[in-house]
């Protein structure tokens, strides 16, 4: 019986893990699901500043793609997953890098998303944690839905604000450019 249950568990576990990537010691899932369509991961590597690991990032799209315009001007479902590696990550840290991600994916060109930026910080409020985990998805014609650790922060509309979002990590002047390119699946 004892045999059973260790061979039971040793499937349950090699299942699991064939299910997700590592990314270092965090293992993110192969698929998300945003409203009624599961989204694949495309691709996952670490955010990085001054050589400290601060997340695990990945992209999950409907179906995989390399061209992070297509990307970022498709309006399908489509996550990013934001695992905190680093316990040197605080809401003041976390909300600077947001506000520079968005002047960096406008083009500075953040005044007509004021409003929306302002409540996209207000979901990464709370203490921040390592191993928290943000959940950043786009479902179209509701918004973008963040969720901290399964837990619902709050959703925003727009199109045009979700682009902004995605720019963030995919766009012409990204925040990590290594990190792009692994989400890109390159």
């Amino acid at each position: 019986m004892k045999r059973l249950l260790i061979m039971i568990l040793a499937v349950f576990v090699m299942s699991t893990m064939a299910n997700a990537k590592q990314v270092g010691k965090v293992a993110l899932p192969d698929s998300l699901m945003a409203g009624k369509d599961e989204l694949l991961l495309n691709g996952a590597g670490f955010r990085k500043k001054f050589f400290i690991k601060m997340y695990a990032g990945g992209l999950y799209l409907i179906q995989k793609n390399h061209d992070p315009k297509k990307i970022i001007d498709s309006d399908e479902s489509m996550a990013l997953r934001l695992h905190i590696v680093s316990g040197v990550i605080t809401t003041k840290k976390m909300t600077d890098a947001i506000d520079e991600g968005f002047k960096n994916s406008t083009g500075e060109n953040i005044t007509s998303f004021k409003i929306e930026i302002a409540k996209f910080k207000s979901f990464f409020a709370e203490e921040i944690k390592k191993d928290d985990i943000f959940d950043i998805i786009y479902v179209p014609a509701e918004g973008i839905s963040v969720y901290k650790n399964e837990s619902l922060k709050g959703t925003i509309q727009g199109f045009n604000f979700k682009k902004a979002v995605f720019g963030i990590w995919i766009g012409k002047k990204p925040a990590d450019a290594k990190l792009k390119r692994k989400m890109l699946g390159e």
